[in-house]
């Protein structure tokens, strides 16, 4: 058996049709793992799907939700359990990034609007984990993984993201608090910090080349990151492998964060 063997666990992520939220679920996918997929675009469900089982995901379930949308993340969390019939990793993935001239130029809607995304999103997706694993523990079956989508802006200073880094700082306080709570369960609670991660967001873009060399330059690795990076952590934040690991923050940016200058 793997040490990272996820055969029989259900991982959930939101934003998983693409991105960050895509490659979380590919690393468990190959270690075994059925896959929760939450996201606001079902376009792609059928062949994200096929994607998934293709690399080893046992079930695969895919749910259409806003995660400003505090009823519709719960009946989602409620649809995947009816349909998978538990939840042993949930990833809170998704959001918004958005960048104003200034702090002072930052439209209040705008404000609210990211937060209404990567922060009450992802507590509202991070409340209903916890309902599920608390229940879960009650009867006898406990453990589990929380892990957050975190951002090296939580230590950097970005004028115009204020409000984006606020948000993630915000959220990383919540998994502390959070792996205290459930560590009682048997629960642990992290951070995932991606650095720059080349997607198929940024890959069209004119100035990707220019990106890249200027990411290259200030990565002690030499290059920026890419979808692949992100599936070792995951599956080992997902697995058993990681069962001591708790109320920490782990972040995959090739020593940018680190670098001095």
């Amino acid at each position: 058996m793997s040490l990272f063997d996820l055969t029989g666990k259900v991982v959930l992520a939101t934003g998983g049709m693409s991105g960050i939220g895509l490659a979380f679920l590919q690393g468990c996918a190959r270690q075994g793992a059925s896959a929760a997929v939450l996201d606001r675009d079902a376009a792609k469900a059928d062949a994200v799907s096929s994607h998934l089982r293709s690399l080893g995901a046992g079930r695969v379930h895919v749910e259409t939700v806003d995660v400003t949308d505090e009823a519709a993340v719960e009946a989602a969390f409620t649809g995947t359990v009816a349909a998978l019939g538990r939840i042993d990793c949930v990833f809170a993935n998704a959001g918004i990034s958005h960048r104003a001239p200034g702090f002072d130029d930052l439209d209040s809607a705008d404000y609210h609007r990211l937060l209404d995304v990567n922060l009450h999103g992802a507590f509202y997706t991070l409340r209903a984990a916890v309902r599920h694993m608390k229940a879960r523990a009650r009867q006898g079956d406990r453990g589990g993984s929380i892990v957050a989508c975190g951002s090296l802006s939580i230590y950097h200073g970005l004028p115009g993201m204020e409000h984006y880094a606020a948000a993630k700082a915000a959220l990383q306080a919540m998994i502390k608090g959070l792996a205290v709570e459930m560590g009682p369960f048997g629960v642990r609670a992290n951070m995932l910090v991606p650095g720059f991660i080349l997607t198929g967001l940024t890959d069209d873009k004119p100035e990707t080349k220019q990106i890249i060399e200027r990411f290259s330059a200030i990565t002690p690795l030499g290059r920026p990151g890419e979808l692949s990076d992100i599936e070792g952590p995951a599956a080992y934040l997902a697995s058993d492998a990681s069962r001591f690991q708790s109320g920490d923050t782990l972040v995959i940016d090739g020593g940018r964060l680190v670098r001095n200058g």
